[in-house]
């Protein structure tokens, strides 16, 4: 066995050097801080230290499931994870299916460009946008009140502002989220198609019975992977976007954890809702790659 394992490391020495910085990447910025998980179960002072800090047990969590604000966070993230879910992840898949039918190559190209461009897009810049055309006078009131509609203070009301964030976040992923499907397509055999087409099949029977059965397992296994980020709702974006007026559909678990812990140094309170999001998270990984694997054989282990 361990002549094996030697004689591996020396045939793909290059290969394991590559992975090398990943693997310490990781080691060091997502183990290693599991460590002070700790500090949810106890009353956690930087004087004391993690160890010298005083056990209280499941008190935060207690406090946390009691809380008159639990049920406000856990709505807001579910919407705003699963209104995401159902427009977000299609949308790519669609657009890749789209872009597979375009015959002209440069076409193509130019399309992949403009939809991949806001990817690039620093979140501060789109979200700074987004307040500046959403203003009683920014160029969205402008076009409603020209078709005769009136001028709205958008994120000053709750409830426009899944509309807003879910639409823009969209517009800047759908053209990064179609590299992988775009690559799943392209491993597709043509003539699969050239034996399709002799029996009479057109274009959508095509993409219905032939491309999109192809890219089903890409598809489960990016499904399975969202389902583990169900309730990671990324604060940035919706720290920089909403304000106090608008809590009631925007503040989600992340933003909670964000204003608990840094903004009022409540680090153990602030840990254990952290500790809870992420339990759930797995959960919901889990079960959805038991179920997929079960119904489609597809999975992840």
């Amino acid at each position: 066995m361990n002549n094996r394992i030697r004689k591996d490391f020396q045939k793909n020495r290059y290969v394991y050097l590559m992975a090398l910085p990943v693997v310490v990447y990781y080691i060091l910025f997502h183990y290693m801080p599991m460590y002070g998980v700790i500090i949810s179960f106890k009353k956690f002072t930087p004087a004391l230290g993690i160890g010298g800090s005083p056990w209280v047990g499941f008190k935060y969590f207690r406090d946390f499931f009691g809380a008159y604000y639990f049920w406000r966070l856990i709505r807001n993230t579910v919407l705003l994870s699963f209104n995401n879910l159902l427009w977000g992840f299609p949308a790519p898949i669609i657009l890749a299916l789209l872009m597979n039918e375009l015959r002209s190559s440069r076409y193509k190209r130019a399309v992949q460009s403009l939809t991949y461009i806001p990817h690039f897009i620093s979140v501060v810049v789109v979200c700074g946008l987004l307040l500046e055309f959403s203003q009683m006078g920014g160029l969205i009131n402008d076009i409603v009140s020209r078709f005769g509609g009136e001028r709205v203070a958008f994120f000053q009301d709750p409830a426009y502002f899944r509309l807003f964030y879910i639409g823009s976040g969209i517009w800047q992923e759908i053209g990064w989220g179609t590299i992988i499907y775009l690559a799943a397509l392209s491993a597709i055999d043509t003539q699969i198609y050239e034996a399709a087409t002799i029996d009479g099949a057109g274009r959508w029977k095509k993409m219905l019975h032939i491309t999109l059965p192809s890219i089903v397992p890409t598809i489960i296994i990016l499904f399975i992977m969202r389902m583990g980020q169900m309730l990671t709702v990324g604060h940035e974006k919706i720290i920089l976007l909403y304000n106090p007026t608008i809590y009631e559909t925007a503040d989600v678990i992340s933003t909670f954890v964000y204003r608990k812990g840094l903004l009022e140094f409540s680090w153990s309170y602030s840990t254990a809702v952290g500790l809870f999001n992420s339990v759930i998270n797995f959960t919901l990984l889990v079960l959805t790659n038991r179920i997929s694997r079960r119904l489609s054989e597809t999975s992840l282990w």
